[in-house]
């Protein structure tokens, strides 16, 4: 029988202001405005025999929630890599935030809930 595979997910919020400097002139992301946003991070796996888990979720959660205090109540075009905050960059930023500790981070979608609008970076 082959292992199974299962993937667990952690999610964060924060808030935070940005602007996009390209698009065009009319566009009302040209200017300064902020939202509320959520980032989920899942890692998938076989979970370990001495635990029974994909991960600690409680680490997974520390981790994400140290990354998105980075930019909480902040200018997100004032972070390095950040200068075009799009939801695509969003996604870039904590995959790259994450990877080294979780190898098998699998997913990360960045949301604007009150926009209904999201972004998902499938990794691996």
């Amino acid at each position: 029988m082959t292992p199974r595979q299962f993937e667990i997910t952690k999610a964060a919020t924060f808030d935070a202001a940005h602007y996009l400097p390209e698009g065009p002139e009319e566009r009302p992301y040209r200017r300064l405005h902020g939202h509320s946003f959520r980032v989920e991070a899942s890692v998938r796996g076989t979970p370990d025999g001495s635990v029974g888990w994909v991960t600690d979720l409680a680490d997974l959660d520390a981790d994400l929630r140290s990354a998105a205090g980075e930019l909480d109540h902040g200018l997100l075009n004032d972070t390095p890599g950040l200068e075009r905050p799009t939801l695509e960059t969003l996604c870039s930023w904590f995959a790259e935030r994450l990877c080294a500790r979780y190898p098998d981070l699998s997913r990360i979608t960045v949301s604007r809930p009150t926009l209904g609008e999201s972004c998902t970076l499938t990794l691996g």
